[in-house]
């Protein structure tokens, strides 16, 4: 097994950005081993405030927000950071060559269950000469990623990266605190029988998406003559792992359940890394119109739809849409 900075330096990925991705894996290490802590660190639960989304912040929603802030913001390779827990973009080193945006805790409400949460990151090149207050640096599209990933808080803490080379999984070893090279280029199956959706907001959905789930449910009897699982964690980050590892479609489709928020997942810090990672493992990712990487943000905290996951699933989804 490898560790992560001589992987990365065989293709060719500069020094900085791997400096970088160091320092948020740093922040992550720790971010572990607060989770697994549960009850006994106190960090349980939700707090009395609301973050920009309107949603209710867990304490360690809180927490993990705090470590990489600091962490990222005091290490100067960061030029600003926007996070899900953020109203706006922290300016860091004017000097510096990246911006960061994150989810610091993906699918937080599973905390207090001791489900799957996760740390979600995406990686670009600040403009030159951009001023590092100026939110603009970030409206850029998700093609613009030179590196996404995501730590998955589990069994095992699994890091999922890509640098724009293909898709790696690293296990952090604990007994000596280094990520470990796992499994090198993941692929997606082009083909599963497995989806992945919100199944309780089906009476809101779109007719495209109603009549392909219906199609899905009604299995070997159906038109698509094949039986479905359905899977559904309530964290993105576990259910593209589990795309990544074994297949699927994963989808958080346009609703009509709160017309002023029609999409759930945030492009920069959701949608755009997730996309990446699905992409250079072989798959697609799409909002049901457009492909997500192409997709010129106007806002830090924009949302869209998301489908993604293997290549012919999804392609048979999109069809639906035309």
């Amino acid at each position: 097994m490898r560790r992560l900075p001589p992987v990365l330096l065989e293709d060719g990925c500069p020094r900085e950005l791997i400096s970088l991705i160091r320092t948020i894996l740093a922040a992550c290490k720790e971010i572990s081993f607060r989770v697994g802590q549960g009850a006994l660190s106190g960090v349980l639960g939700s707090t009395l405030d609301e973050n920009i989304q309107g949603e209710t912040q867990k304490k360690l929603d809180v927490l993990t927000n705090q470590l990489l802030k600091d962490i990222l913001l005091e290490s100067g390779y960061v030029k600003a950071i926007a996070s899900e827990e953020e109203d706006y973009t922290v300016a860091g080193n004017p000097n510096a060559e990246y911006i960061v945006a994150f989810d610091p805790l993906d699918g937080s409400s599973n905390t207090d269950i001791n489900s799957l949460v996760g740390t979600i990151f995406s990686v670009m090149k600040a403009p030159e000469g951009s001023d590092p207050a100026d939110q603009s640096i970030f409206m850029q599209p998700g093609k613009s990623q030179v590196a996404a990933g995501y730590v998955l808080y589990g069994p095992s803490t699994v890091l999922a990266l890509t640098t724009g080379k293909g898709t790696r999984f690293f296990t952090l070893d604990k007994t000596h605190g280094s990520f470990l090279l796992t499994q090198d280029f993941a692929q997606v199956p082009e083909e599963t029988n497995e989806y992945a959706i919100n199944a309780s907001n089906q009476r809101h959905w779109q007719p495209a998406m109603q009549n392909y789930i219906n199609d899905l449910m009604a299995g070997e009897t159906g038109p698509r003559a094949r039986n479905f699982n359905m899977r559904w964690i309530a964290a993105m980050v576990g259910d593209v792992h589990r795309v990544l590892c074994r297949g699927g479609i994963f989808t958080y489709p346009t609703d009509t359940k709160d017309p002023n928020k029609p999409n759930k997942l945030r492009l920069l810090y959701e949608a755009n890394p997730m996309a990446m990672l699905i992409e250079q493992a072989g798959g697609i990712a799409s909002t049901g119109t457009e492909r997500i990487m192409d997709i010129q943000p106007d806002a830090i905290h924009q949302r869209v739809a998301v489908i993604l996951g293997s290549k012919n699933e999804v392609e048979t989804c999109l069809g639906y849409h035309k």
